[in-house]
């Protein structure tokens, strides 16, 4: 469990710091991070740091595919973790 902790505090804060990066190159016409690495980055575990860094620099905001996408992988994320739970319950 604590693995799992310490995982999901690294990938958020990748996921974040990446986000954050990718905004600072685009305000300044610099090579962008495509957007299937920061879907990427969100769908194995960066969710929370995804949506921090979205909402906090105001990146991708305004993109619906890219959000359409990005909460698929959230919504995704939420039933695997619902499921996983009922599993371990049994």
């Amino acid at each position: 469990m604590e693995v799992l902790f310490i995982y999901l505090i690294v990938i958020n804060s990748l996921c974040f710091l990446t986000f954050g990066y990718d905004k600072w190159q685009a305000k300044n016409n610099k090579r962008r991070i495509s957007e299937f690495n920061l879907l990427l980055l969100a769908g194995v575990g960066g969710t929370i740091g995804g949506i921090l860094s979205m909402y906090l620099f105001k990146h991708k905001t305004n993109k619906f595919s890219f959000i359409l996408s990005f909460y698929a992988i959230a919504i995704l994320q939420v039933v695997l973790l619902y499921f996983g739970i009922q599993a371990f319950k049994s």
